[in-house]
């Protein structure tokens, strides 16, 4: 099974509870899983992992949220290349362009993208988590 780092930030806890439920999924596949902020992770670290797992909430503008999370993942961008990359995140409002232009970033670094990246409106609902907890499971077989 993968060794999976989940790197978020949650201002509200939202992405946070959907980082714990990716988490609770993974191990539950039997993969082993670190959960890490963004001051925790950097370029040096990607080597280490099968997978990474960025999750971040929409701020702003739709934007990743500027003062840890987007310096930590613009420094970690040009080590993406070849790796397995999942992205996740709630929001609160807009139409998911913070995912949409994050997407984007990962293929111009040329990373091996998961999917689209999850996106859950606001507080998981227990649908919610179960997605989460599936995303979890797949990455741990991926």
């Amino acid at each position: 099974m993968n060794k999976i780092a989940i790197v978020y930030w949650s201002g509200t806890g939202n992405t946070e509870t959907m980082a714990e439920c990716i988490a609770e999924g993974a191990r539950e596949a039997g993969s082993e899983v670190e959960l890490l902020g963004p001051d925790d992770f950097s370029a040096d670290k990607t080597g280490a992992y099968d997978v990474l797992a960025f999750g971040c909430s929409s701020q702003g503008s739709e934007q990743l949220e500027e003062s840890s999370f987007e310096p930590m993942f613009a420094g970690v961008e040009g080590s993406l290349s070849g790796k397995k990359v999942a992205l996740f995140g709630s929001y609160g409002w807009g139409d998911g362009q913070w995912m949409r232009d994050w997407h984007q970033r990962c293929e111009d670094a040329k990373a091996n993208l998961f999917d689209e990246g999850l996106t859950i409106n606001e507080m998981p609902d227990d649908g919610g988590k179960d997605t989460c907890r599936e995303l979890g499971r797949d990455l741990a077989k991926w």
